[in-house]
């Protein structure tokens, strides 16, 4: 059984949006590393 706590709207708000860039974030890399490793990425 999970646990419930309970916190302030404003810290529940500010950790989502954390988690949303967080994931944009990580999908970002990975697109990178998609490109690298496609050889689409040109040396500057």
């Amino acid at each position: 059984m999970a646990e419930t706590v309970t916190i302030p709207k404003k810290e529940y708000e500010r950790l989502k949006k954390k988690d949303s860039v967080d994931t944009e974030l990580l999908e970002d890399i990975a697109r990178g590393i998609k490109d690298v490793l496609a050889g689409r990425i040109k040396e500057v």
